[in-house]
């Protein structure tokens, strides 16, 4: 297969076409971030890299366009957020653009599930198929709803692997001392999930995170404290101190954030995937990524 690829990030949907075992002749990426270049070069040195979006003209005779276009004119997390209109989110056009000039035998596009339904609906009209939506929770321990629109007849979702936080931690002994807080959770909100208490969430295997508290003084995204027990919380790319990319965990009476590797893990992607940059690029790019095993359930359909 040719392969286009905008908006490739550290190539997640490389890792994808490999681990379904989908011979590549040639696969092209657009992208513009120099630390998400610099791992996609590390793994995979056989991609032609073809830089900006904008104004590219696409290669002849594509078979796949995937991509997941900038998000944040379009999040519940953006405030006072311009939807499509925005500078960032607006970047979709491109992907049309270029869709509509290469043709491609299949088409994936990804995107936050926390859009408005004006911009849903928006994209669904031009897109021409309706969007399926997919929470990673499924195939991994992390909570991340995304919705695709793609012509690939998607039959089911991915069958649930029942994979909790617990499951995919690093042993003590090779987190950083750093990664954990001095702290400890309180105010103990044994209500988080609508009614549901926190021991019904661990006793069901709910596909969702189990908040167990928080730290300092307000109950900010950054200073909530969920249960390894659960799923961990959507990871982001937002800067910010504590939990603010990761979330924060109390993980055998301690409270800390996820390392890099677990966050690899949680994205489906092999462990140190993203080791060359720092801690904060890596964070950074890993927020920014296709969840991998998500892309390989939609790939069987192909």
């Amino acid at each position: 297969m040719n392969v286009l690829s905008l908006f490739d990030g550290i190539s997640c949907a490389m890792v994808a076409l490999k681990k379904s075992k989908i011979e590549i002749k040639n696969y092209y990426a657009c992208e513009i971030d120099s630390n998400a270049i610099k791992v996609s070069k590390k793994n995979h040195p056989e991609i032609v890299h073809l830089g900006s979006v904008v104004g590219l003209t696409p290669p002849n005779n594509i078979d796949l366009l995937i991509g997941g276009s900038p998000c944040q004119d379009l999040s519940i997390a953006k405030k006072g957020r311009q939807g499509l209109e925005g500078e960032r989110s607006g970047l979709f056009y491109e992907y049309v653009r270029i869709m509509k000039e290469c043709k491609p035998k299949y088409f994936i596009l990804e995107n936050v599930n926390s859009m408005s339904k004006e911009s849903k609906a928006k994209i669904t009209e031009i897109m021409g198929v309706k969007p399926i939506m997919i929470n990673a929770a499924l195939v991994s321990a992390q909570s991340r709803k995304r919705l695709f629109w793609t012509n690939i007849l998607v039959k089911e979702l991915p069958e649930d692997k029942n994979i909790l936080l617990k499951d995919i931690l690093q042993p003590d002994a090779e987190v950083d001392k750093r990664m954990t807080s001095n702290s400890k959770a309180f105010c103990l909100d044994a209500n988080y999930h609508k009614g549901s208490s926190a021991e019904h969430s661990i006793e069901k295997k709910v596909r969702t995170m189990v908040k167990i508290g928080h730290i300092g003084n307000t109950d900010g995204q950054a200073n909530r404290v969920y249960s390894d027990e659960g799923k961990s919380v959507c990871l982001s790319s937002n800067s910010g101190g504590s939990g603010a990319k990761t979330g924060l965990y109390e993980i055998k009476e301690n409270i800390r954030k996820l390392t890099p590797i677990e966050c690899e893990r949680l994205q489906g992607l092999p462990d140190n995937y993203t080791e060359g940059i720092s801690n904060t690029q890596r964070y950074r790019c890993l927020g920014n990524a296709f969840n991998v095993d998500v892309i390989v359930h939609i790939l069987k359909y192909m």
